[in-house]
Protein backbone atom coordinates (compact mmCIF):
# COMPACT_ATOMS: atom_id res chain seq x y z
CA UNK A 1 0.00 0.00 0.00
CA UNK A 2 1.32 3.02 -0.95
CA UNK A 3 1.64 6.09 1.58
CA UNK A 4 0.19 9.54 0.18
CA UNK A 5 2.72 12.39 0.06
CA UNK A 6 2.35 14.73 2.94
CA UNK A 7 0.38 17.83 2.26
CA UNK A 8 3.00 20.80 2.51
CA UNK A 9 1.27 23.53 4.99
CA UNK A 10 -0.35 26.75 2.86
CA UNK A 11 1.80 29.23 1.88
CA UNK A 12 0.76 32.34 3.92
CA UNK A 13 1.63 35.63 2.88
CA UNK A 14 2.56 38.00 4.93
CA UNK A 15 0.38 41.71 5.87
CA UNK A 16 3.03 44.05 4.33
CA UNK A 17 3.79 42.14 1.56
CA UNK A 18 -0.54 42.07 1.21
CA UNK A 19 0.17 45.47 2.15
CA UNK A 20 2.43 46.63 -0.97
CA UNK A 21 0.22 44.17 -3.36
CA UNK A 22 -3.19 45.77 -2.34
CA UNK A 23 -1.61 49.22 -2.74
CA UNK A 24 -1.25 48.73 -6.43
CA UNK A 25 -4.72 48.10 -7.00
CA UNK A 26 -5.62 51.86 -6.12
CA UNK A 27 -4.14 52.13 -9.98
CA UNK A 28 -6.18 49.24 -11.60
CA UNK A 29 -9.33 51.06 -9.44
CA UNK A 30 -8.97 54.47 -10.72
CA UNK A 31 -8.07 53.90 -13.76
CA UNK A 32 -11.27 51.52 -14.75
CA UNK A 33 -13.21 54.08 -12.86
CA UNK A 34 -12.35 57.34 -14.58
CA UNK A 35 -12.13 56.82 -18.33
CA UNK A 36 -15.97 54.66 -17.87
CA UNK A 37 -17.56 57.08 -16.02
CA UNK A 38 -16.17 60.36 -17.58
CA UNK A 39 -14.94 59.79 -21.46
CA UNK A 40 -17.68 58.91 -23.20
CA UNK A 41 -19.52 62.19 -21.71
CA UNK A 42 -16.64 64.63 -21.56
CA UNK A 43 -16.80 64.25 -25.78
CA UNK A 44 -20.30 64.50 -26.38
CA UNK A 45 -20.84 67.07 -23.94
CA UNK A 46 -17.51 69.06 -23.68
CA UNK A 47 -15.74 68.60 -26.91
CA UNK A 48 -19.32 67.93 -28.94
CA UNK A 49 -18.05 64.59 -30.18
CA UNK A 50 -21.46 63.24 -31.82
CA UNK A 51 -22.10 60.23 -29.58
CA UNK A 52 -21.57 57.39 -32.09
CA UNK A 53 -18.23 58.65 -32.64
CA UNK A 54 -17.13 58.76 -28.45
CA UNK A 55 -18.60 55.47 -28.37
CA UNK A 56 -15.79 53.94 -30.93
CA UNK A 57 -13.54 56.30 -28.94
CA UNK A 58 -14.12 54.28 -26.03
CA UNK A 59 -14.33 50.96 -27.50
CA UNK A 60 -11.69 50.63 -30.85
CA UNK A 61 -8.48 50.99 -28.57
CA UNK A 62 -9.81 48.18 -26.44
CA UNK A 63 -9.72 45.92 -29.75
CA UNK A 64 -6.26 46.70 -29.16
CA UNK A 65 -5.99 45.19 -25.76
CA UNK A 66 -7.30 41.93 -27.45
CA UNK A 67 -3.71 41.50 -29.04
CA UNK A 68 -1.53 43.49 -26.45
CA UNK A 69 -2.85 41.78 -23.26
CA UNK A 70 -1.91 38.10 -23.88
CA UNK A 71 1.50 39.48 -25.39
CA UNK A 72 2.44 40.99 -22.40
CA UNK A 73 0.88 38.14 -20.21
CA UNK A 74 3.07 35.55 -22.13
CA UNK A 75 6.06 37.45 -22.28
CA UNK A 76 5.65 37.92 -18.58
CA UNK A 77 5.88 34.52 -18.42
CA UNK A 78 9.02 34.17 -20.17
CA UNK A 79 10.76 36.72 -18.26
CA UNK A 80 13.58 36.42 -15.96
CA UNK A 81 15.29 39.41 -14.02
CA UNK A 82 16.70 39.63 -10.55
CA UNK A 83 12.88 41.98 -10.17
CA UNK A 84 11.11 38.45 -10.80
CA UNK A 85 9.05 37.51 -13.98
CA UNK A 86 6.16 40.32 -13.12
CA UNK A 87 7.84 43.14 -11.63
CA UNK A 88 10.01 44.74 -14.66
CA UNK A 89 6.51 45.02 -16.68
CA UNK A 90 4.96 46.05 -13.84
CA UNK A 91 7.34 48.87 -13.56
CA UNK A 92 7.24 49.64 -17.44
CA UNK A 93 3.85 50.64 -16.82
CA UNK A 94 4.27 52.86 -13.83
CA UNK A 95 6.83 55.34 -16.27
CA UNK A 96 4.16 55.65 -18.83
CA UNK A 97 0.62 55.22 -17.85
CA UNK A 98 0.64 58.71 -16.18
CA UNK A 99 1.93 60.43 -18.90
CA UNK A 100 -0.35 59.48 -21.66
CA UNK A 101 -3.54 59.55 -19.13
CA UNK A 102 -2.69 63.24 -18.80
CA UNK A 103 -2.53 64.06 -22.25
CA UNK A 104 -5.82 62.38 -23.35
CA UNK A 105 -7.62 64.55 -20.65
CA UNK A 106 -5.12 67.89 -21.61
CA UNK A 107 -8.43 69.75 -23.85
CA UNK A 108 -6.23 70.77 -27.10
CA UNK A 109 -8.26 72.99 -28.88
CA UNK A 110 -10.53 70.78 -31.09
CA UNK A 111 -14.13 70.02 -31.04
CA UNK A 112 -16.13 67.19 -33.05
CA UNK A 113 -14.24 65.00 -34.99
CA UNK A 114 -10.89 66.27 -34.39
CA UNK A 115 -11.43 66.15 -31.17
CA UNK A 116 -12.44 62.52 -31.22
CA UNK A 117 -9.45 61.54 -33.27
CA UNK A 118 -7.10 63.05 -30.87
CA UNK A 119 -8.78 61.31 -27.61
CA UNK A 120 -8.51 58.10 -29.58
CA UNK A 121 -4.72 58.72 -30.30
CA UNK A 122 -4.25 59.37 -26.53
CA UNK A 123 -6.50 56.36 -24.85
CA UNK A 124 -4.96 53.42 -27.47
CA UNK A 125 -1.22 54.86 -25.84
CA UNK A 126 -2.86 54.85 -22.47
CA UNK A 127 -3.94 51.72 -23.19
CA UNK A 128 -1.06 49.98 -23.47
CA UNK A 129 1.19 51.86 -21.30
CA UNK A 130 -1.86 50.65 -18.95
CA UNK A 131 -1.60 46.89 -19.94
CA UNK A 132 1.89 46.79 -19.17
CA UNK A 133 1.42 47.12 -15.70
CA UNK A 134 -2.35 45.50 -14.93
CA UNK A 135 -1.66 41.72 -16.77
CA UNK A 136 1.75 40.90 -14.29
CA UNK A 137 0.01 43.11 -11.56
CA UNK A 138 -2.87 40.14 -12.02
CA UNK A 139 -0.96 37.27 -12.66
CA UNK A 140 1.10 37.35 -9.44
CA UNK A 141 -2.06 36.86 -6.93
CA UNK A 142 -1.91 33.85 -8.14
CA UNK A 143 1.68 33.21 -7.18
CA UNK A 144 1.90 34.19 -4.69
CA UNK A 145 0.07 31.51 -2.33
CA UNK A 146 -1.11 28.03 -3.18
CA UNK A 147 -3.98 27.53 -0.90
CA UNK A 148 -7.53 27.97 -1.72
CA UNK A 149 -8.88 30.48 0.84
CA UNK A 150 -5.51 32.51 1.34
CA UNK A 151 -6.02 34.14 -2.19
CA UNK A 152 -9.55 35.03 -0.82
CA UNK A 153 -7.69 36.69 2.17
CA UNK A 154 -5.20 38.32 -0.04
CA UNK A 155 -7.04 39.62 -2.87
CA UNK A 156 -9.99 40.70 0.38
CA UNK A 157 -7.06 43.31 0.73
CA UNK A 158 -6.58 44.07 -2.81
CA UNK A 159 -10.39 44.69 -3.20
CA UNK A 160 -10.19 47.24 0.00
CA UNK A 161 -8.16 49.16 -2.18
CA UNK A 162 -9.59 49.16 -5.11
CA UNK A 163 -13.54 50.24 -3.25
CA UNK A 164 -11.14 53.14 -1.88
CA UNK A 165 -9.70 54.16 -4.99
CA UNK A 166 -13.06 53.43 -7.33
CA UNK A 167 -15.21 55.65 -4.59
CA UNK A 168 -12.74 58.42 -4.39
CA UNK A 169 -11.96 58.71 -8.14
CA UNK A 170 -15.44 58.27 -8.90
CA UNK A 171 -16.72 60.85 -6.70
CA UNK A 172 -14.18 63.53 -6.66
CA UNK A 173 -12.92 63.24 -10.23
CA UNK A 174 -16.76 64.44 -11.78
CA UNK A 175 -16.43 67.23 -8.95
CA UNK A 176 -13.03 68.56 -9.91
CA UNK A 177 -13.86 68.04 -13.85
CA UNK A 178 -17.09 69.80 -13.69
CA UNK A 179 -18.68 70.56 -17.39
CA UNK A 180 -15.60 72.92 -18.55
CA UNK A 181 -11.98 71.64 -20.24
CA UNK A 182 -9.87 73.30 -17.82
CA UNK A 183 -11.37 71.05 -14.70
CA UNK A 184 -10.89 67.82 -16.96
CA UNK A 185 -7.04 69.06 -17.73
CA UNK A 186 -6.76 69.54 -13.65
CA UNK A 187 -8.51 65.77 -13.07
CA UNK A 188 -6.71 64.23 -15.57
CA UNK A 189 -2.95 65.77 -13.77
CA UNK A 190 -4.35 65.22 -10.84
CA UNK A 191 -5.22 60.98 -11.39
CA UNK A 192 -2.15 61.02 -13.20
CA UNK A 193 -0.45 61.57 -10.01
CA UNK A 194 -2.21 59.00 -8.29
CA UNK A 195 -1.30 56.27 -10.83
CA UNK A 196 2.10 56.98 -9.88
CA UNK A 197 1.91 56.41 -6.59
CA UNK A 198 0.04 53.60 -6.72
CA UNK A 199 2.33 51.81 -9.12
CA UNK A 200 5.66 52.81 -7.81
CA UNK A 201 3.99 51.54 -4.18
CA UNK A 202 2.98 48.40 -5.51
CA UNK A 203 6.42 47.72 -7.13
CA UNK A 204 8.91 48.22 -4.15
CA UNK A 205 6.02 46.78 -2.18
CA UNK A 206 6.50 43.02 -3.35
CA UNK A 207 10.15 43.43 -3.34
CA UNK A 208 9.77 39.94 -1.43
CA UNK A 209 6.79 38.43 -2.20
CA UNK A 210 6.63 34.51 -1.06
CA UNK A 211 6.70 32.60 -4.10
CA UNK A 212 5.19 29.78 -4.37
CA UNK A 213 7.86 26.36 -6.65
CA UNK A 214 8.06 28.01 -9.60
CA UNK A 215 6.23 25.54 -12.52
CA UNK A 216 8.31 25.25 -15.82
CA UNK A 217 7.41 27.75 -18.40
CA UNK A 218 5.10 26.15 -21.42
CA UNK A 219 5.65 27.45 -24.80
CA UNK A 220 8.26 28.91 -26.83
CA UNK A 221 10.06 31.66 -26.05
CA UNK A 222 9.59 34.90 -27.12
CA UNK A 223 6.07 36.54 -28.41
CA UNK A 224 4.61 33.84 -27.74
CA UNK A 225 1.44 31.86 -30.07
CA UNK A 226 -1.71 33.62 -31.66
CA UNK A 227 -4.66 34.60 -29.52
CA UNK A 228 -6.29 31.53 -31.31
CA UNK A 229 -3.91 29.55 -29.89
CA UNK A 230 -4.03 31.12 -26.25
CA UNK A 231 -7.45 30.45 -26.06
CA UNK A 232 -7.45 26.97 -27.13
CA UNK A 233 -4.53 26.69 -24.64
CA UNK A 234 -7.63 28.11 -21.92
CA UNK A 235 -10.33 26.14 -23.10
CA UNK A 236 -8.38 22.74 -22.46
CA UNK A 237 -8.34 23.94 -18.66
CA UNK A 238 -11.88 23.18 -18.20
CA UNK A 239 -12.70 26.16 -15.59
CA UNK A 240 -11.26 29.29 -17.48
CA UNK A 241 -13.90 29.80 -20.33
CA UNK A 242 -17.27 29.35 -17.77
CA UNK A 243 -15.63 31.97 -15.59
CA UNK A 244 -14.82 34.26 -18.49
CA UNK A 245 -18.17 34.06 -20.28
CA UNK A 246 -19.84 34.84 -17.05
CA UNK A 247 -17.49 37.57 -16.20
CA UNK A 248 -17.91 39.01 -19.66
CA UNK A 249 -21.76 39.46 -18.71
CA UNK A 250 -20.59 41.16 -15.94
CA UNK A 251 -18.09 43.65 -16.98
CA UNK A 252 -20.60 44.93 -20.12
CA UNK A 253 -22.94 45.08 -17.12
CA UNK A 254 -20.82 47.28 -15.16
CA UNK A 255 -20.05 49.10 -18.55
CA UNK A 256 -23.31 50.22 -19.24
CA UNK A 257 -24.26 51.56 -15.97
CA UNK A 258 -21.18 53.22 -15.61
CA UNK A 259 -21.30 54.99 -18.46
CA UNK A 260 -24.87 55.97 -18.18
CA UNK A 261 -24.37 57.42 -14.94
CA UNK A 262 -23.53 61.00 -16.04
CA UNK A 263 -26.40 60.71 -18.07
CA UNK A 264 -28.90 59.20 -15.90
CA UNK A 265 -27.87 61.75 -13.16
CA UNK A 266 -28.20 64.78 -15.91
CA UNK A 267 -31.32 63.81 -18.16
CA UNK A 268 -33.58 61.72 -15.27
CA UNK A 269 -32.49 63.61 -11.86
CA UNK A 270 -32.19 66.52 -13.59
CA UNK A 271 -29.05 67.04 -11.00
CA UNK A 272 -25.93 66.63 -12.83
CA UNK A 273 -23.91 66.93 -9.62
CA UNK A 274 -25.80 63.74 -8.74
CA UNK A 275 -23.42 61.35 -10.63
CA UNK A 276 -21.44 61.94 -7.32
CA UNK A 277 -23.72 60.55 -4.98
CA UNK A 278 -24.77 57.99 -7.28
CA UNK A 279 -22.00 56.26 -7.66
CA UNK A 280 -21.03 56.02 -3.73
CA UNK A 281 -23.71 54.11 -3.94
CA UNK A 282 -22.61 51.26 -6.49
CA UNK A 283 -19.14 51.47 -4.80
CA UNK A 284 -19.31 52.27 -1.24
CA UNK A 285 -20.29 48.89 -0.82
CA UNK A 286 -16.72 47.62 -1.37
CA UNK A 287 -15.19 49.44 1.62
CA UNK A 288 -17.39 47.33 4.02
CA UNK A 289 -19.26 44.19 2.67
CA UNK A 290 -15.75 42.19 1.31
CA UNK A 291 -15.59 40.40 4.85
CA UNK A 292 -19.21 39.48 4.63
CA UNK A 293 -18.23 38.43 0.93
CA UNK A 294 -15.43 36.11 2.12
CA UNK A 295 -17.48 34.37 4.46
CA UNK A 296 -20.26 34.02 2.32
CA UNK A 297 -17.39 32.10 -0.14
CA UNK A 298 -16.53 30.07 2.93
CA UNK A 299 -20.37 29.14 3.24
CA UNK A 300 -21.57 28.60 0.04
CA UNK A 301 -18.91 28.24 -2.21
CA UNK A 302 -17.42 30.81 -4.19
CA UNK A 303 -19.94 29.31 -7.15
CA UNK A 304 -22.63 30.38 -5.03
CA UNK A 305 -21.61 33.64 -3.87
CA UNK A 306 -20.97 34.36 -7.24
CA UNK A 307 -24.88 34.09 -8.41
CA UNK A 308 -26.00 35.71 -5.10
CA UNK A 309 -23.69 38.76 -6.32
CA UNK A 310 -25.43 38.43 -10.16
CA UNK A 311 -28.68 38.38 -8.37
CA UNK A 312 -28.01 41.64 -6.25
CA UNK A 313 -26.81 43.44 -9.53
CA UNK A 314 -29.85 42.80 -11.31
CA UNK A 315 -32.29 42.78 -9.14
CA UNK A 316 -31.19 46.48 -8.36
CA UNK A 317 -30.31 47.86 -11.67
CA UNK A 318 -33.95 46.73 -12.91
CA UNK A 319 -35.06 48.26 -10.20
CA UNK A 320 -33.51 51.41 -11.24
CA UNK A 321 -35.69 51.72 -14.06
CA UNK A 322 -38.88 53.16 -12.27
CA UNK A 323 -36.66 56.00 -11.06
CA UNK A 324 -38.48 58.45 -13.69
CA UNK A 325 -41.33 57.92 -11.38
CA UNK A 326 -40.09 57.41 -8.10
CA UNK A 327 -37.83 59.86 -7.65
CA UNK A 328 -33.73 60.41 -6.86
CA UNK A 329 -33.78 58.46 -3.15
CA UNK A 330 -35.47 55.26 -4.58
CA UNK A 331 -33.22 55.39 -7.50
CA UNK A 332 -30.02 56.20 -4.81
CA UNK A 333 -31.48 52.97 -2.87
CA UNK A 334 -31.97 50.59 -6.06
CA UNK A 335 -28.38 51.48 -6.95
CA UNK A 336 -26.92 50.54 -3.33
CA UNK A 337 -28.48 47.16 -3.67
CA UNK A 338 -26.49 46.97 -7.13
CA UNK A 339 -23.34 48.34 -5.29
CA UNK A 340 -23.79 45.33 -2.62
CA UNK A 341 -23.89 42.95 -5.74
CA UNK A 342 -21.03 44.33 -7.61
CA UNK A 343 -18.75 44.24 -4.45
CA UNK A 344 -19.32 40.17 -4.21
CA UNK A 345 -18.88 40.34 -8.12
CA UNK A 346 -15.55 42.15 -7.80
CA UNK A 347 -13.72 40.23 -4.97
CA UNK A 348 -15.15 36.43 -6.39
CA UNK A 349 -13.83 37.75 -9.84
CA UNK A 350 -10.15 37.51 -9.07
CA UNK A 351 -10.49 34.86 -6.19
CA UNK A 352 -11.60 32.38 -8.96
CA UNK A 353 -9.43 33.84 -11.93
CA UNK A 354 -6.50 32.81 -9.31
CA UNK A 355 -7.73 29.39 -8.48
CA UNK A 356 -8.27 28.37 -12.31
CA UNK A 357 -4.23 29.51 -12.51
CA UNK A 358 -3.36 27.16 -9.99
CA UNK A 359 -5.32 24.48 -10.70
CA UNK A 360 -3.98 24.67 -14.31
CA UNK A 361 -0.89 24.58 -12.66
CA UNK A 362 -1.50 21.48 -10.75
CA UNK A 363 -2.93 19.70 -13.35
CA UNK A 364 -0.18 20.54 -16.52
CA UNK A 365 2.41 21.15 -14.50
CA UNK A 366 3.01 24.50 -16.40
CA UNK A 367 3.33 28.17 -15.82
CA UNK A 368 0.61 29.83 -17.98
CA UNK A 369 -0.48 32.24 -14.93
CA UNK A 370 0.45 35.34 -17.64
CA UNK A 371 -1.58 33.84 -20.89
CA UNK A 372 -4.63 33.34 -18.91
CA UNK A 373 -4.72 36.78 -16.98
CA UNK A 374 -3.52 37.99 -20.09
CA UNK A 375 -6.75 36.63 -21.69
CA UNK A 376 -8.94 37.75 -19.22
CA UNK A 377 -7.86 41.29 -19.16
CA UNK A 378 -8.23 41.85 -22.77
CA UNK A 379 -11.86 40.43 -22.78
CA UNK A 380 -12.44 42.56 -19.65
CA UNK A 381 -11.18 45.70 -21.35
CA UNK A 382 -12.98 44.80 -24.51
CA UNK A 383 -16.18 43.65 -22.96
CA UNK A 384 -16.73 46.88 -20.75
CA UNK A 385 -15.72 48.91 -23.41
CA UNK A 386 -18.68 48.03 -25.43
CA UNK A 387 -20.59 48.86 -22.71
CA UNK A 388 -20.07 52.36 -23.56
CA UNK A 389 -20.09 51.57 -27.10
CA UNK A 390 -23.63 50.19 -27.24
CA UNK A 391 -25.33 53.15 -25.03
CA UNK A 392 -23.23 55.48 -26.88
CA UNK A 393 -25.08 54.24 -30.22
CA UNK A 394 -28.08 53.86 -28.30
CA UNK A 395 -28.14 57.62 -27.75
CA UNK A 396 -27.54 58.16 -31.22
CA UNK A 397 -29.79 56.06 -32.77
CA UNK A 398 -32.59 57.69 -30.61
CA UNK A 399 -31.26 61.01 -31.49
CA UNK A 400 -29.15 62.47 -29.18
CA UNK A 401 -27.68 65.95 -29.87
CA UNK A 402 -23.96 66.51 -28.84
CA UNK A 403 -23.51 69.77 -27.08
CA UNK A 404 -20.57 72.09 -25.54
CA UNK A 405 -20.41 73.16 -21.90
CA UNK A 406 -21.41 76.73 -22.96
CA UNK A 407 -24.00 76.00 -25.36
CA UNK A 408 -26.10 72.82 -23.68
CA UNK A 409 -29.27 71.52 -25.33
CA UNK A 410 -32.49 70.05 -24.74
CA UNK A 411 -32.66 66.16 -25.71
CA UNK A 412 -35.37 64.29 -27.01
CA UNK A 413 -37.59 62.17 -25.03
CA UNK A 414 -36.31 58.93 -26.96
CA UNK A 415 -32.92 59.78 -25.86
CA UNK A 416 -33.95 60.26 -21.89
CA UNK A 417 -36.16 57.11 -22.53
CA UNK A 418 -32.68 55.32 -23.50
CA UNK A 419 -31.07 56.65 -21.00
CA UNK A 420 -33.33 55.58 -18.16
CA UNK A 421 -33.87 52.15 -20.10
CA UNK A 422 -31.00 51.55 -21.74
CA UNK A 423 -28.59 52.16 -18.53
CA UNK A 424 -30.67 50.28 -16.20
CA UNK A 425 -32.66 47.17 -17.62
CA UNK A 426 -29.14 46.25 -20.39
CA UNK A 427 -27.40 46.32 -17.16
CA UNK A 428 -29.86 44.34 -15.37
CA UNK A 429 -30.46 41.23 -18.12
CA UNK A 430 -26.72 40.72 -18.71
CA UNK A 431 -26.05 40.61 -14.82
CA UNK A 432 -28.88 37.65 -14.98
CA UNK A 433 -27.22 36.31 -17.60
CA UNK A 434 -23.99 35.95 -15.45
CA UNK A 435 -26.33 34.64 -12.62
CA UNK A 436 -27.13 31.24 -15.25
CA UNK A 437 -23.49 31.19 -16.46
CA UNK A 438 -22.42 30.91 -12.81
CA UNK A 439 -23.92 27.31 -12.98
CA UNK A 440 -21.58 26.46 -15.57
CA UNK A 441 -18.76 26.78 -13.54
CA UNK A 442 -17.04 23.53 -12.54
CA UNK A 443 -14.16 24.64 -10.05
CA UNK A 444 -14.86 24.46 -6.05
CA UNK A 445 -13.72 23.68 -2.85
CA UNK A 446 -14.88 20.12 -3.40
CA UNK A 447 -13.13 19.35 -6.51
CA UNK A 448 -10.01 20.70 -5.62
CA UNK A 449 -9.80 18.32 -2.65
CA UNK A 450 -10.88 15.40 -4.86
CA UNK A 451 -7.77 16.06 -6.44
CA UNK A 452 -5.41 16.17 -3.74
CA UNK A 453 -5.44 19.71 -2.52
CA UNK A 454 -7.05 20.59 0.42
CA UNK A 455 -8.40 23.89 1.20
CA UNK A 456 -7.46 25.98 4.38
CA UNK A 457 -10.75 26.14 6.56
CA UNK A 458 -12.34 22.68 4.97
Amino acid sequence: MVTPAPVPAPLIVPRAVRVGYGVGSVCTGTFSTVPGLLLLFYMTNVLAVPAWAAGLVVFLPKLWDMVLDPWVGRRSDHTVSRFGARRPWMLLGALTLPVMFALMFAGPPLTGLPAALYVAVCYLATATAYAFYEVPYKAMAAEMTDDYHERSALLQWKMAFVGGAILLSGSVAPAIAGDEVSGYRLMGLLVAAVLLASMLASFFGTARVPATPAPAVTGARGAGPSIRTQFAEARSSGAFMPLLALGCAQMFAAGVLLAGAPYFATYILGDPGAVTTLFMCVVGPLLVTMPLWVRLSRRYDKRGAMALGSALFAAGAAGTALSGSLGPVYAHLCLLVVGVGYAGLQLLQVSMLADVVAHDTLVTGGRRAGSFTGLWAACETVVFALGALVLGWLLGAAGFVESGPANPVAQPEAAVAVTLYGGTLLPALFAGISLLLARRYPLTARTLAARGVTPSGE
